[in-house]
Formats: structure tokens, sequence, C-alpha cells
């Protein structure tokens, strides 16, 4: 199925072109121009040593730009191939634990944290956890 674009809708999007006004940002509170908004990271995919680099990197990003609250995607550690290796912490080598331990260790971003909701990383329902950031003084 085809839509054409209207002669109105073509000259509305025209006109948006030329402007050079600029676009309200959704994420700035305008009473007192900080950033309230939320951020998420999923690391499925990433090896630890992979997902601990980018939170770190995401936290100290998020702390700049003055997000109050990180949502960490993890997966519930489920399908890992770590679960059948006798060899391996399955607590310790499956991202849903890794990444907020290696976060509650790390004195530099824990200086940038206010919490870590341990309550979703001990979940077995949930693939997720908050972290909330304190604001720049």
């Amino acid at each position: 199925m085809i839509n054409k674009l209207s002669d109105k809708d073509k000259k509305d999007w025209q006109d948006f072109l030329d402007s050079s006004e600029k676009l309200q940002s959704k994420d700035v509170d305008q009473l007192n121009n900080q950033i309230t908004s939320e951020r998420s990271i999923d690391l499925h995919g990433y090896t630890l040593e992979e997902a601990n680099k980018k939170i770190s990197e995401f936290i100290e990003n998020c702390y700049l730009n003055k997000v109050k609250k990180v949502n960490v995607i993890t997966g519930k550690g489920m399908r890992s191939k770590n679960l059948q290796d006798p060899y391996k912490s399955k607590d310790l080598s499956i991202l849903k634990y890794s990444v907020p331990e290696y976060i509650r260790n790390n004195t530099e971003l824990m200086n940038k944290i206010i919490k870590i909701d341990f309550e979703a990383v001990n979940s077995p329902s949930k693939g997720n956890f908050d972290i909330f950031i304190k604001t720049i003084k």
C-alpha cells in the first residue's frame, strides 16, 4: 500500500525545513531548565568487560547531562552459556548480577549515584534495573 503525500503535507514539510526556528527538546524542563529524562542502555550481547566499560561511559555521560534516572537492561541471564559451565560463577558471569556489582565496587561511579535498585537486580522475573543519578553541584 502506497500513500501519496498531499500538497499540504509537502508544503508543511518544506516550511519546516526552511524555518530557522529551533525545536524544543522534550527532555528539558522549561521551569528550571534541567534535564529530567530517563535514559536506557541495553547491554544484551556484551561481554563482561565490554558491558562494564559501556556502563561506566554511559553513567558518566548521564551525570554530565543531568539525567536523573538510568534504566539498565541486562536480560535475565536465562540463555547464558555460563549456566552450563561448572567452573564459572553463574551469578558473577551473568550481566544481571555482574554489572551492578561492578558499579557498586567502583568508587568513582558510586560518587555520581544516589541509589541502585538491587531489589530489581535480585528479582528472578526482571532483566533490568534502575540507577538514580546525583545532580551536579
